[in-house]
Order: structure tokens, then sequence, then C-alpha cells
């Protein structure tokens, strides 16, 4: 199992945040996800063999936010 720390940009509410960790659990492989508002940050835990840290990235954007591979 392999796992992701996103930094997420352009939440605003509980509503982002649900939009948001759906995308993440739609992209196949992935185990979990977890968004935290406050921090701007996601969390997610999946299948090195199945998905990358850029499908995240290209899922949160579909749904109109920003992420990146946080430090």
């Amino acid at each position: 199992m392999a796992s992701v720390k996103l930094a997420v940009t352009g939440m605003h509410c509980g509503n982002c945040v649900t939009k948001v960790e759906k995308a993440l659990k739609a992209v196949p492989g992935t185990f979990g996800a977890a968004v935290d508002l406050q921090q701007g940050s996601a969390e997610v835990d999946f299948d090195g063999a199945k998905a990358a840290p850029e499908r995240y990235i290209e899922a949160i954007a579909s749904v109109g936010y920003r992420a990146q591979v946080a430090a």
C-alpha cells in the first residue's frame, strides 16, 4: 500500500470537502481518502500498482480545485 499527502487549494466549506473526497475515492485502486478543510490537505491510501499521485491531482482538478503533492 502507498500513501500520499496533497495540499489542496480552493476549498471553503464542508461541501467542498465532500466533493474532493468523492473524487479521490472514485480513482481505481484507492483504499481510503481523508480531506481536512482547516489544513487544506488530503491524505490518500492507494494501491501503487493501480494509481499514482498524479491521478489524484487530476481527480481534484476535475471537481474544480487545485492540488499538489505536499512537501
